[in-house]
């Protein structure tokens, strides 16, 4: 008798087996001369020769669908099984701004006007800057794009970062090591991520160097080739580590920066990096620029509100 043993990597196995292996049991019912067993992150599978290598090339097919969608159901293994070729399973999307499929099969879109502009810009520039005040989904948008772009092959790593500021001289009174001390500042970039790779992929990603999440002082001297770079948190970038960072951009690479003008922490009379890039390469070919506002909020009503209240009174100012 044959044997054949898929091991499940970057997917947690309760997921692709399915409540009580439901998903096992539905392969077993379409493999009857096939012994199957699911147990821990593989799949062995005993019989004969030729199904054996029909059971491998479906269960393939299913395993690239979960890598793409992340989750299936019994309506997916069905057109699996019974399909000829991946034009006839795969699933069609009718929404044109879904952007990734997200975990739990999640569907991640640009949910207003000015995050479909980014999505457009972002498609015909190497280098944007998407600016706008808290909420307006610029990160979310960029991480989203970012994603897309590593698992459609455009691009080889996704490197994510933004400046450290609100650490300054206080960084040395956290505990643990510089990751650790770090890492608070990136939760926003985290928090992106997980909702779009699942968490087996996402540590393996990380672990591997294709996904990077760095302060800024960890991008001097590098050339970031084969890239999509995502820098947060702009506006508190100075002079020079904004020209720093633009000067990284590599071979193939896309480059966004996102920011808020108006939550600038650094010291007074210190020129914000965000500020002065914007007048500087406004009228440079291959450069967008995207300014989203309170109507892009999607975070709680009240962002909206409080956004509006605040803006009054600087007026006033």
């Amino acid at each position: 008798m044959n044997e054949l043993i898929i091991e499940l990597t970057e997917i947690n196995p309760r997921d692709f087996f399915g409540l009580q292996n439901a998903n096992i049991d539905l392969l077993k019912k379409y493999f009857p001369k096939l012994k199957i067993v699911a147990r821990g992150s593989k799949v062995k599978a005993y019989g004969d020769e030729e199904v054996l290598e029909e059971f491998d090339k479906r269960l393939t097919m299913l395993l690239d669908h979960f890598g793409k969608y992340n989750k299936i159901d019994e309506n997916v293994i069905e057109r699996v099984l019974q399909s000829n070729s991946r034009e006839e399973y795969e699933t069609p999307v009718s929404a044109g701004d879904v952007l990734v499929h997200g975990v739990s099969g999640r569907l991640i879109k640009a949910q207003t006007a000015n995050q479909r502009k980014l999505v457009e810009l972002m498609s015909k520039n190497d280098m944007v800057f998407a600016v706008g005040p808290a909420g307006t989904g610029k990160t979310y948008t960029g991480v989203a794009l970012a994603v897309k772009a590593l698992k459609e092959k455009q691009v080889k790593r996704i490197i994510l970062t933004r400046p450290a500021v609100e650490a300054g001289e206080n960084l040395g009174f956290l505990p643990g090591d510089l990751k650790e001390k770090l890492d608070p500042y990136m939760q926003p970039l985290y928090d992106a991520l997980r909702d779009m790779i699942p968490n087996e992929k996402l540590e393996s990603h990380i672990e591997k160097g294709i996904i990077q999440i760095a302060p800024m002082a960890f991008m001097r001297g590098r050339t970031l080739d084969n890239a999509f770079v995502i820098l947060d948190e702009a506006q508190n970038t100075t002079h020079a580590q904004m020209k720093m960072f633009l000067t990284r951009m590599g071979k193939n690479a896309k480059f966004m920066i996102t920011g808020d003008p108006g939550q600038i922490d650094l010291p007074r009379r210190v020129i914000s990096g965000l500020k002065e890039a914007l007048l500087v390469l406004k009228d440079i070919k291959g450069v967008g620029m995207i300014y989203l506002d309170d109507k892009d909020v999607i975070r709680h009503r009240l962002v909206k509100k409080v956004i509006a209240a605040y803006k009054s009174i600087e007026n006033v100012d």
